[in-house]
């Protein structure tokens, strides 16, 4: 029972580390998305290889690369000692802009699916309107594919959830770094795993309720 608060705050940091991921994640993936529809073709090309880089390689490494590769040419992510010892550690901050910049490139091809199910004649309307096209994208287009991938993004973030548990390699105190601190001071390994399982069990269990939930309301079925 000691150790119930232990499992409590790795829960915590599991869950502000996931939802940190997917919303700077969504930005990027707005970001890149927006990219793709631009005209310029050398903007088609650096988001192209930005999605294949991401999605070829394992999340694993290119984590390692921004905690461990790129701090030896000169690119580090600092630590912020405000935000306190887990959520400001440099390991922690890491991880946010690592699985950030993954997340974001699966959540750009989301988006990409959602603006190309948006009707072509949204944007000849938008434009009948007197509206520019960057105006029609933010003000129509947009708006409209964002509330066809909602769903999408719900499952992303319950995939990260699950995913996130990675940064325990790195000594990043999530949930799953929990076990390793009962294992040592119990010589226990089968019980905390097995209440580590749970609480994702349980975690996502909940998200894909409430995912369900929002689906029926917004009659978007994928």
């Amino acid at each position: 029972m000691k150790w119930i608060p232990t499992f409590i705050d790795g829960t915590v940091v599991t869950i502000v580390l996931s939802l940190s991921t997917v919303i700077i994640g969504s930005i990027i993936g707005l970001i890149a998305a927006s990219m793709q529809q631009s005209r310029f073709k050398f903007l088609h090309a650096i988001v192209k290889c930005y999605t294949q880089i991401v999605r070829g390689t394992p999340m694993l490494v290119q984590l390692f690369l921004w905690l461990y590769g790129f701090p030896i040419i000169g690119i580090s992510v600092p630590a912020m000692p405000f935000l306190g010892n887990v959520y400001g550690s440099r390991e922690f901050l890491t991880a946010v802009v690592a699985l950030s910049i993954n997340s974001g490139g699966y959540i750009c091809e989301l988006l990409r699916g959602g603006l190309e199910s948006i009707d072509k004649g949204q944007m000849e309307a938008g434009r009948s309107l007197g509206l520019s096209r960057r105006e029609t994208m933010s003000s129509i287009i947009i708006p409209q594919a964002i509330r066809v991938v909602l769903p999408g993004l719900g499952n992303e973030f319950i995939t990260m959830i699950k995913e996130s548990s990675i940064v325990s390699v790195v000594g990043v105190f999530d949930v799953m770094y929990t076990t390793n601190i009962v294992k040592a001071a119990t010589f226990s390994i089968f019980e905390p795993l097995i209440v580590v399982a749970a609480i994702y069990f349980v975690l996502t269990f909940i998200l894909t309720s409430l995912l369900k939930i929002l689906e029926k309301r917004l009659k978007v079925y994928g």
